[in-house]
């Protein structure tokens, strides 16, 4: 079986629905959605509708958590605090509930699912280096075989045994039995590496292989639109540079 995960849309429609077209030809048998489907972007209503019709799972990230009212965002900078303002109005009664009822994690056989660190998906702590890995070596234990998470809006995987944890530096990759995994998916609508294409992750659970997809979309769209709603500038801004 193929899976396609994405995580991180942001209400970028444009980029959601160019994702979710190349993971079908990529092949995908289903699809996991590892929050903040809301936040910074200018269609937070339409994406939630698209990812409920396609997605088997769908993830609580923090500013889906935002606006469905199920924490405090008080200590978020002030542009980020007017989207999720903005999104809290814009999004119907119907996915407000849906936002309101989605797990923190989800396990499914060997793999988890969640929008932050697998150790504690209710923090909604990053890992983005080395140096978060390593703290989840000790729980290793806990650890699903394979990780997938989002949050950090990067492509990185992180291979851990008992005692030690090292940064896989590529691609398209397999796994190995003896080592655990925590794979980020990147993000759908803000990538932050400086590839302004939408990512997204295929995990094929047959060959145990992973591999990171980058998709053209419409940024200028998808950018003139957050510029039309009255959002922060750099919320349209970033998308041409991918930071």
């Amino acid at each position: 079986m193929k899976i396609g995960i994405f995580s991180d849309t942001h209400a970028n429609l444009e980029a959601l629905t160019a994702v979710l077209l190349a993971l079908e030809h990529a092949g995908a048998d289903e699809l996991v959605c590892l929050g903040d489907t809301v936040g910074y972007g200018a269609d937070p209503d339409e994406c939630c509708d698209l990812i409920r019709a396609s997605a088997r799972y769908t993830i609580l990230g923090n500013h889906d958590a935002a606006v469905a009212g199920r924490m405090d965002y008080g200590h978020y900078y002030a542009a980020a605090r007017q989207a999720l303002d903005l999104h809290a109005s814009m999004v119907s009664q119907e996915n407000l509930r849906w936002l309101a009822g989605l797990p923190y994690e989800v396990r499914d056989g060997h793999t988890a699912f969640c929008h932050g660190s697998p150790i504690d998906s209710q923090k909604f702590e990053y890992i983005f280096a080395l140096v978060q890995a390593a703290r989840c070596v000790p729980q290793w234990p806990r650890l699903q075989q394979v990780s997938f998470i989002g949050h950090s809006h990067l492509c990185k995987a992180f291979a851990l045994s008992d005692d030690d944890v090292i940064e896989v530096e590529s691609d398209s990759f397999e796994l190995h039995g003896d080592l655990k995994y925590i794979i980020s998916v990147g993000s759908v609508g803000q990538p932050r590496d400086y590839d302004n294409r939408a990512a997204c992750t295929i995990y094929d659970t047959v060959a145990r292989r992973v591999e990171f997809l980058r998709v053209e979309y419409d940024v200028a769209t998808a950018a003139e639109k957050i510029f039309a709603r009255g959002l922060a500038r750099r919320f349209g801004e970033r998308l041409f540079s991918g930071v």
